[in-house]
């Protein structure tokens, strides 16, 4: 074997060898700002982009903000200014994607007029509309509205984290009362259908919630004061949600949740989003009241705030206004009558959700419920839908004398409350839950189903890379594996063993599980890659993932550069790496989609010489999913199975409508289009590929081809000079 080669790594400094995650994360929702302004997507989706970009941005300030701000109150020196910098180039970056927002937001608003659909205001109404508007509030809007009045001398109302506020201006004569009305668009619709103006043919009119609480301003107050003239202004506040729960023993974990949960609402404000028409003098006197510091983030916007509700806006128009329907893909083992364990017995099973119905899921639970031989349900909860029909099993399951063990994650962050309700149902249903480890989230997505089969407990594993949630699995896409494999069941059942008892350090024979061995694994099987290429083989490896953060995989993935290990990276989100840099990462490319779906499977795919080690986890290459929290890592056997995962993965790379070149700068640039790749929108031609079996033209995979040792070049010594 020859003596390694090895390539020199340039030499940056070290902060310049990542991209800030914050900023990358504002790059992600970039790429969703370019959906909604892409005429290609139709124009209702193009309204509901603009709303899932406002929810991120609001997450974005409650969590990723709100770390800087901390970070900020307790460094010092250096730290402290590169915090503060990385603060001003966050909110430098906010304020224009927020002006490219309000553009496309009046493109797409003439889009909608042009299709004879209107959104109008308070004084667009006509006559008949504001007798309409006018009947609406006295019986539906006023019976929810609670008016505080803000003096001085009196403490500021604690107002709900991200809900939508008007602050209302009062004159009386020279003087100015100021109040403060909620929105209840969590008790009512924020866009309500009213009838259409006079001499207009056709068409559907709406009207927002708060216009409509403009239109009738002085009904509010009810004229228990002169109101010569009134305004109203939308503001809201996020607030930190970093939930802090203390380690003392004499609460249980449920009540230091509900308590934590109710100082959420107290936490400190991290940005207040107000109409940038708000007479200084009101704003000056929130703020003020509200105690915004010189790191809060005050951001002026538009009239309208709370945009994430378009996310839930009705087409009222042409079915051509919606993505087409993509209709489920069945799998035919699956819709065979007999048994389903018998079917995953013969052979594992590979599902993509949404690609394939969630119902077989649900399918498996209830079999599982009623199967006189199934003995014992165990199961990870992170996050479920609202009408959870994974909860009815399992509660059906316990009605049929199963023993079920739930493994719920309380602090699922913005779940917390749903979670805790979904506990105590639990617990009354006779399900033996468990809350985990603290300090660490259960993240991982597993059943484990035991069942007797010539009187050996056998297990059947389900190990998946997304919620068991119904709703979001016809959104998200994500890869579940149900398999027979014992050995893999043996580490599953290890798994909920160190669940309930903390103590024990299981060991694992086929599964990499945080924190104990993923970051060990995963480096382990990066290090083979390596250790082939500086052994003269091809070398490759397909990371998937949603984010890409850890700094110690980052520098192992430019070890792998360096040793001429070829590197595809599939990353959704935040990518702190550095692709195509000459001496550091010039084998590394990189790419993101998004499209009608929320791409959220996490795969990894080693080379291995030929003989591809396929791996599909909960866990994204992030420190907090490597060593504080509990994921699995799972590799995939079957042949079968592997060969869809590549096939999908080759779709994704070839894609070139929906995909996005991720470089140094992270600008968003589409991939180009190639003569030898067919017209790809992978998403799309994933579903044909599912359904048929056909594949579009693109260079095919060589992830099977085994590798042929090549000749390295031999390192020249420099002559020396003189």
């Amino acid at each position: 074997m020859s003596n390694p080669v090895k390539t020199r790594v340039v030499d940056l400094r070290e902060h310049d060898k990542f991209f800030p995650r914050e900023l990358s994360w504002l790059s992600f929702n970039a790429r969703v700002l370019q959906e909604a302004a892409d005429p290609e997507v139709p124009l209702i989706e193009r309204v509901r982009y603009l709303g899932i970009f406002s929810n991120n941005s609001d997450e974005f300030f409650r969590v990723r903000v709100a770390e800087v701000r901390r970070l900020i109150s307790v460094a010092s020196g250096t730290d402290k200014q590169h915090f503060k910098n990385l603060l001003a180039a966050i909110l430098s970056r906010v304020v224009a994607l927020q002006r490219e927002f309000d553009k496309i937001y009046q493109q797409i608003m003439d889009e909608l007029a042009d299709k004879r659909i209107y959104l109008i205001n308070e004084r667009q109404l006509d006559e008949r509309q504001l007798q309409f508007v006018q009947a609406y509030f006295t019986s539906k809007v006023l019976p929810e509205l609670d008016p505080i009045l803000i003096r001085d001398g009196r403490p500021m109302p604690a107002l709900n984290d991200e809900s939508l506020y008007l602050a209302v201006d009062i004159r009386d004569g020279d003087s100015y009362r100021y109040a403060v009305v909620e929105v209840p668009t969590d008790r009512l619709d924020r866009f309500v259908q009213i009838p259409q103006r006079k001499g207009k043919r056709g068409g559907k009119v709406f009207i927002v919630l708060d216009n409509i609480i403009r239109a009738c301003l002085p009904q509010v107050f009810r004229g228990i004061f002169p109101m010569q003239e009134a305004h109203a202004y939308c503001f809201k506040v996020s607030r930190d949600a970093e939930l802090e729960i203390d380690t003392g023993i004499t609460q249980s974990l449920m009540e230091k949740i509900e308590k934590s949960l109710k100082q959420r609402r107290k936490a400190d404000a991290v940005r207040m989003v107000y109409d940038a028409r708000m007479p200084p003098r009101l704003l000056d006197y929130l703020s003020a009241r509200f105690r915004f510091g010189k790191y809060d983030s005050l951001m002026p916007g538009g009239r309208y705030h709370n945009s994430k509700d378009f996310m839930g806006f009705p087409n009222v128009g042409s079915k051509s206004l919606e993505f087409r329907p993509l209709p489920p893909v069945h799998v035919p083992r699956l819709d065979q009558p007999g048994s389903l364990f018998d079917t995953i017995r013969e052979k594992d099973v590979l599902l993509y959700y949404p690609y394939h119905p969630f119902d077989y899921l649900i399918d498996l639970l209830k079999t599982a419920a009623l199967d006189p031989y199934v003995t014992d349900i165990k199961i990870c909860l992170y996050r479920v839908a609202k009408n959870s029909r994974v909860i009815d099993a399992l509660v059906n399951a316990v009605d049929n004398g199963k023993r079920v063990l739930a493994m719920v994650e309380l602090a699922a962050r913005f779940d917390e409350q749903a979670n805790l309700d979904w506990a105590q149902r639990l617990t009354d249903s006779g399900i033996n839950v468990i809350f985990g480890i603290a300090g660490l989230k259960v993240h991982s997505k597993l059943i484990l189903i035991e069942r007797k089969e010539n009187s050996t407990v056998r297990y059947y594993s389900h190990i998946g890379t997304g919620n068991f949630n119904e709703k979001t699995a016809r959104i998200y896409t994500d890869f579940t594996l149900l398999t027979y494999d014992q050995q893999i069941g043996r580490d599953v059942y290890n798994v909920f063993d160190f669940l309930q008892y903390t103590y024990r350090r299981p060991e694992y024979k086929q599964l990499l599980v945080s924190p104990h061995s993923t970051r060990s694994g995963i480096t382990a099987l990066i290090d083979q890659e390596i250790a082939n290429a500086n052994a003269g083989y091809r070398a490759e490896m397909t990371l998937k993932c949603n984010n890409l953060v850890d700094n110690d995989l980052v520098k192992k993935l430019y070890e792998a550069s360096a040793a001429g290990v070829k590197v595809q990276l599939i990353v959704r989100g935040m990518c702190s790496l550095l692709p195509g840099i000459k001496g550091l990462s010039e084998n590394i490319e990189a790419i993101s989609i998004v499209d009608r779906y929320l791409e959220h499977p996490r795969v990894y795919v080693f080379y291995n010489r030929g003989n591809p080690r396929y791996l599909i986890s909960s866990a994204d290459l992030m420190t907090r999913n490597l060593d504080f929290r509990v994921e699995v890592m799972a590799p995939v056997h079957d042949k079968d199975a592997q060969l869809i995962i590549q096939n999908v993965l080759d779709q994704q790379w070839n894609d070139n409508v929906k995909a996005r070149v991720i470089d140094r700068d992270q600008v968003n640039q589409l991939v180009p289009e190639s003569k030898k790749v067919a017209h790809i929108r992978s998403q799309e031609s994933i579903h044909r590929y599912l359904s048929t079996g056909k594949l579009p033209r693109y260079p095919k995979s060589r992830m099977h081809v085994p590798a042929k040792r090549r000749r390295k070049k031999p390192v020249v010594p420099a002559q020396p000079q003189g």
